[in-house]
């Protein structure tokens, strides 16, 4: 740790690199609670849906793209800090080659802006995928030295290089924390990202696999990014993870309460073989991307546990929402907010 005075970021303007995602959004909403001007990237998505007008038109909108490096230099302009959300998440083969373009390409370009316009701290969301695991499972912390195992998917790959650009930024004089969040649980667009769980359920979805994963709630992890924003802290990186439940366990829980039926059908590691390539067979005939992957049927099926306790020692008074209460309060909103099957 460092108590340099230039490593606080208590007020000021932020810029947000994936705004308009699911965790840059509610990131985006506890800055403008903690009273920060805020700009945000936006190419030609949306604005979020879950997230109030009344916070969105706070925020100042640019045209950009982290992969057009002069754009992104624009949007620094005046800016004090910066929280890089931005990252492509897919499992999907053909998505593969702008994945990495997106992730490792697109951070290096944040990290090297960052540098010239001296920007006084910037916080880059990895996730737990970038971290080292064994092929038996085990338990997962920040000092887990990378291996590229069978259980490495493209897009764990994608976030580690990543990483290593932002090292790389911070040997060179930024000043930079990492956070790396297991599952993001939360209130968003059940059509995408982890809020997916939650529509499958709530469809009925039969299968259930008896892997074992980490879960944080998108508030804490928004929290989070922007209490180690406002620290003297920097040059670390953060497991961000509440709970380790199965996914039998996550899904039944979601279940009781949205009062669905329980998934009842194991989906063993020979049936989600065979589900994948069904899946993969389809998509050929059908056009439309496979909803089972081979790398997401691994994720799904292995037993790896994350400890989350290191920023509850390095930021006093921040804890974490039990995984219970979570899942109850995400499907209250989903009930209030039933979105298109």
């Amino acid at each position: 740790m460092s108590t340099a005075d230039s490593y606080f970021v208590n007020e000021g303007k932020v810029l947000v690199t994936g705004g308009t995602g699911f965790l840059g959004a509610y990131i985006i909403k506890e800055l403008l609670d903690k009273n920060h001007q805020v700009r945000a990237i936006k190419r030609n998505s949306p604005l979020p849906f879950f997230i109030p007008e009344t916070v969105l038109n706070k925020v100042e909108w640019v045209t950009g793209d982290i992969l057009d490096a002069v754009s992104l230099e624009e949007a620094m302009d005046g800016v004090d800090a910066v929280i890089h959300a931005a990252a492509k998440v897919s499992f999907i083969a053909r998505e593969r080659r702008q994945m990495y373009k997106t992730n490792i390409e697109g951070t290096a370009n944040v990290v090297n802006a960052s540098l010239e316009k001296k920007i006084k701290k910037l916080v880059h969301v990895s996730s737990v995928a970038a971290l080292g695991r064994r092929q038996d499972g085990g338990t997962v912390d920040e000092g887990k030295p990378w291996e590229e195992v069978s259980l490495s998917t493209h897009y764990a790959i994608t976030k580690y290089r990543a990483e290593m650009e932002v090292w790389r930024a911070i040997a060179e004089g930024l000043n930079a924390v990492i956070i790396n969040p297991s599952t993001i649980l939360g209130y968003g667009d059940w059509n995408t990202t982890s809020c997916a769980l939650f529509k499958s359920v709530y469809n009925e979805f039969p299968w259930y696999t008896n892997g074992i994963n980490g879960f944080v709630d998108v508030e804490d992890t928004a929290k989070a990014a922007v209490l180690l924003l406002h620290s003297e802290i920097t040059r670390e990186r953060f497991v961000l993870s509440s709970d380790n439940w199965s996914f039998h366990q996550l899904f039944n829980k979601i279940a009781e309460e949205f009062e669905k039926k329980h998934p009842s059908r194991e989906a063993t590691p020979f049936l989600g073989n065979l589900a994948w390539r069904w899946e993969k067979i389809k998509s050929v005939f059908t056009g439309t991307p496979a909803l089972l992957t081979k790398e997401n049927v691994k994720v799904a099926q292995s037993k790896t546990y994350f400890d989350g306790s290191k920023i509850t020692r390095y930021l006093p008074g921040f804890t974490f929402t039990p995984l219970n209460q979570t899942i109850e309060q995400v499907c209250r909103a989903y009930l209030q907010h039933i979105q298109p099957i």
